[in-house]
């Protein structure tokens, strides 16, 4: 069994998920896991989807056939996460300016940290004015990374670049 991982882009407009659906089903794929939006008039995703390997031709050749309307590029999948891994998860809330997620993920690396979701937005702040901006983080701590470190070196950077960061509970 293959699991391809699938970037798409193209102009939103109705249909263009159930086209992406429609040729993976075709084909015996199974859409297992996606991230989906649609971002400043563009549609743009990741999709991870599985496929008997001697079914990965013809699904290639179907998704390349969705050119002009959804551009998707075929990523093969290499590793599977370990069930076990231990993680940390937390939020980002603060006023939006340039930085903050350079700032946060410069700690997450130093840490040897790898990012397994990372979903961010600005919105209007509803009393005070201005933009705020948010984000929610999942990060695979690696062997030998005390978690208590990682935290509190977050915690500092909130402090310095003035935003909250609070802590999924384990």
């Amino acid at each position: 069994m293959a699991h391809l991982v699938l970037t798409v882009v193209g102009d939103d407009r109705a249909g263009i998920v159930q086209s992406l659906a429609d040729a993976v089903s075709a084909h015996g794929g199974n859409w297992e896991t996606s991230e989906l939006a649609e971002l400043a008039g563009a549609f743009a995703g990741i999709v991870l989807v599985s496929v008997a390997d001697a079914r990965v031709p013809e699904l290639t050749q179907a998704l390349e056939a969705l050119d002009g309307m959804l551009r998707v590029t075929l990523h093969p999948g290499t590793a599977v996460r370990r069930a076990d891994a231990r993680a940390i998860t937390f939020t980002v809330l603060g006023n939006d300016r340039p930085g903050i997620v350079k700032d946060v993920t410069t700690a997450l690396t130093r840490h040897g940290l790898t990012i397994d979701l990372f979903s961010s937005r600005t919105s209007e702040a509803p009393m005070a004015g201005g933009t705020l901006f948010e984000a929610s983080v999942a990060a695979r701590v690696p062997d030998g990374v005390d978690e208590l470190t990682v935290v509190g070196d977050l915690e500092r950077l909130a402090t310095e670049i003035q935003v909250d960061i609070a802590f999924a509970d384990a």
